[in-house]
């Protein structure tokens, strides 16, 4: 049974105007700052995603592999973990299905009652990874909500009392700045009920050549997914960028233990993006930033949780020691 169920004003099919004029607002901050950059957010529109899909299957892109084989290990404890029935295995963000699937298919050989529940501020995402699970899984209880991840799962708290088990999978906690992090995981926990737990996934801090590899791939797939975001720029917002005349550039930020992603003008130029009546100017050399993919320690991930409300109940890591999935309580 699939049921998909918009519950904001800005979902997707309800005001394509509205994103537009938020993307606007945001390139026209982003492009105005002494330093500028992007929000890592809008790599992916439907090209960056398929971009994406590609890059999880690079061999230099370790994080996607490390987690599928900390699930494939452990899914019989994790989903233990889980608690009793009824369940909502909730999903925040609605990606290709490949890791969620591992502890779906766990959770329906125990026969465990549960509904999965993805959420998803793209309505036409939701409907996909709705219907792929159905296929893969007949009979299984689908909800989709199309939502702000926060929102959704606060509306979700509020409607019956299964408890929630809710997947960031993948290293997406990695992209906040260091106080969008904290004011994340603090409002996750206030959007959720006290017992529900929060399966995150860490990426830890390494060998600094085995995190740079992994955003400087051979086949300069990366590179293509940084680069469209100024094809997309051009597209939606009416811009004359050449992304041509932007090099590709990433590097290990010792200070803020994070890999920082760059586009960088190759020679001084000016680019006229006409949703705003701008023009912005480039110097040669000039580095716009378009992601920070932040890594941690264990220490961190258990001062993360303390600090916003949350008690460790297990952590997951695979054989290598490079990737950990961390479940917490709300306490």
């Amino acid at each position: 049974m699939m049921e998909s169920i918009p519950i904001l004003q800005q979902a997707e099919d309800e005001s394509q105007a509205a994103f537009l004029r938020r993307f606007a607002r945001d390139v026209l901050h982003g492009l105005s700052m002494p330093r500028k950059g992007l929000p890592c957010k809008y790599l992916y529109d439907d090209a960056g995603s398929r971009l994406f899909s590609q890059i999880m299957n690079l061999p230099e892109y370790y994080p996607a592999r490390c987690e599928l084989e900390i699930f494939q290990t452990h899914k019989a404890a994790l989903t233990d973990l889980f608690g009793g029935p009824p369940l909502n295995l909730v999903e925040l963000g609605a990606g290709d299905g490949t890791k969620t699937r591992v502890l779906i298919g766990q959770m329906r050989t125990k026969k465990t009652d549960f509904t999965y529940v993805p959420i998803d501020i793209s309505r036409a995402a939701v409907d996909c990874v709705s219907d792929r699970f159905s296929r893969w899984f007949p009979g299984l209880r689908t909800r989709g909500i199309t939502a702000d991840y926060l929102a959704g799962l606060k509306w979700l708290s509020g409607q019956n009392h299964c408890r929630n088990i809710v997947l960031f999978l993948g290293s997406s906690i990695g992209n906040f700045s260091a106080r969008g992090r904290e004011a994340f995981l603090k409002n996750l926990r206030g959007a959720i009920n006290t017992g529900d737990c929060v399966l995150t996934g860490f990426d830890l801090v390494k060998d600094i050549a085995v995190m740079t590899r992994a955003y400087n791939d051979a086949e300069g797939i990366t590179a293509a997914f940084n680069r469209n975001l100024l094809t997309r720029i051009n597209r939606e917002l009416e811009a004359d960028f050449d992304p041509g005349l932007f090099r590709f550039y990433s590097t290990w930020d010792v200070a803020a233990r994070a890999v920082q992603s760059y586009l960088i003008s190759t020679c001084e130029q000016r680019v006229h993006i006409g949703r705003l009546g701008r023009n912005f100017d480039f110097s040669a050399w000039e580095a716009i930033h378009t992601e920070s993919s932040h890594k941690f320690t264990r220490h961190q991930t258990r001062e993360l949780a303390a600090r916003n409300g949350f008690a460790v109940e297990a952590e997951f890591t695979d054989s290598a020691g490079y990737f950990t999935d961390c479940l917490w309580r709300a306490a």
